[in-house]
């Protein structure tokens, strides 16, 4: 129970003990027994009076901001990795945004862990006082295994638990990107309530996370998901798996830079141009050309929408879920996606089944997977704040 009950107060920041009973589905003298051992013990505190709802105003808990344990959190994409150093609060310490690393490059672990050894160092925060390092990144992962099968066993995101933990020496979980942004979408976005949703991850290229009675399904092998690979694409463009019309060829923000590149090519005109001349991160400088209204850029959004839209209108015929929710960075423009991905689902959806499911646009946009992977390490590890804070106490 005092799992649950930090993981909770995590999520939610702080909470009465009746929230927290409600919430794990416990007793209220159980759970006050727990929380006053969490007091004694200096874990959680009183953080003032609830809301007064007509009677006595509840006494909140929140978990001690001075309890010195801390997150290292590693968000990978194809591209550009994000390391970042929170606290039980769910606050940044420390972080470097947006690092380039190209994934399949050999060097590419060495780089991301260089690299938070050096946000280590500039924290100047003792490794004994983090509770774990939770990486999240695309591929086949294993997160019972610890392994990203989308890599030879040579190369070093492989065996990328193993690798990490030696370096580190503390404990680690790694997870899908997309399902460690369907669990930021689960427990800090606007997925909270909805005990049915499908998480699109769009970026590079489009994954899925699949939420069902408030668990994320992750299939037999923990593979489900693969949304980018379902032939759904008008053209026979080879995608980075190695098979012809995946969807991820023509609803992918990669598609999307690539038809703006094409258009450029053939005497378009477009700002793209002038903005990837100072900017190495494609996708800022196709977001920045949205932002100042350029045609060619926007056109070519609304054209993976329309796709995207295809792609879920398939989603929705076999699952049917309460919702469905376009977060990673492709959120950042969803006001252009969505139109579009809404013309594709009146046009292949069956209106009595669509008419079920709601569209909606994260609020997280590409914060979700840092967030998620924040969340991933206090929903595995967040018991390891027992043994740190006892080896505190009697130092």
């Amino acid at each position: 129970m005092e799992n649950e009950i930090l993981i909770n107060l995590y999520v939610e920041s702080m909470l009465s003990i009746a929230d927290l009973a409600k919430k794990i589905a416990k007793s209220t003298p159980s759970v006050t027994k727990v929380v006053n051992q969490l007091i004694e013990q200096n874990i959680i505190v009183e953080c003032g009076f609830a809301e007064s709802t007509g009677g006595r105003r509840p006494i909140q808990y929140t978990i001690n901001e001075n309890s010195d344990n801390y997150i290292l959190s590693i968000a990978c994409d194809q591209y550009f990795t994000t390391i970042s150093i929170s606290d039980l609060q769910n606050k940044v310490i420390a972080e470097y945004r947006d690092i380039a690393v190209e994934l399949k490059e050999k060097s590419s672990l060495d780089t991301i862990l260089k690299r938070a050894e050096e946000l280590l160092q500039k924290s100047t925060i003792s490794l004994k006082n983090f509770i774990g390092i939770g990486v999240s990144i695309p591929g086949f992962v294993n997160s019972e295994l610890g392994i990203n099968e989308s890599y030879p066993k040579a190369h070093g995101l492989f065996n990328l638990k193993r690798n990490i933990e030696k370096r580190f020496n503390i404990p680690t979980v790694i997870e899908n990107d997309s399902r460690c942004i369907a669990l930021a979408e689960k427990q800090l976005g606007i997925a909270k309530d909805i005990t049915s949703s499908l998480i699109i991850n769009l970026n590079w290229g489009v994954g899925l996370g699949i939420i069902i009675n408030n668990a994320i399904f992750k299939g037999t092998a923990g593979y489900a998901g693969e949304f980018s690979h379902i032939p759904l694409a008008d053209n026979q463009m080879l995608c980075s798996c190695g098979k012809r019309g995946c969807l991820e060829v023509v609803a992918s923000l990669n598609a999307a830079i690539k038809c703006v590149e094409n258009d450029i090519e053939n005497e378009q005109y477009s700002i793209y141009s002038t903005f990837i001349n100072s900017n190495d991160n494609k996708l800022e400088a196709l977001f920045d050309s949205i932002r100042v209204g350029d045609q060619v850029a926007i056109n070519n959004i609304g054209k993976i929408g329309y796709m995207l839209g295809k792609g879920i209108s398939t989603l929705i015929h076999i699952l049917n879920p309460k919702q469905i929710l376009i977060s990673g960075r492709g959120a950042e423009v969803g006001h252009i996606l969505e139109p579009h991905i809404q013309i594709a689902l009146n046009e292949f959806c069956i209106p009595e089944i669509a008419k079920t499911t709601h569209l909606a646009i994260s609020e997280l946009h590409k914060d979700a997977q840092i967030k998620g992977t924040m969340c991933l390490v206090v929903e595995n590890l967040i018991h390891r704040i027992f043994k740190s804070n006892y080896t505190q106490i009697n130092q």
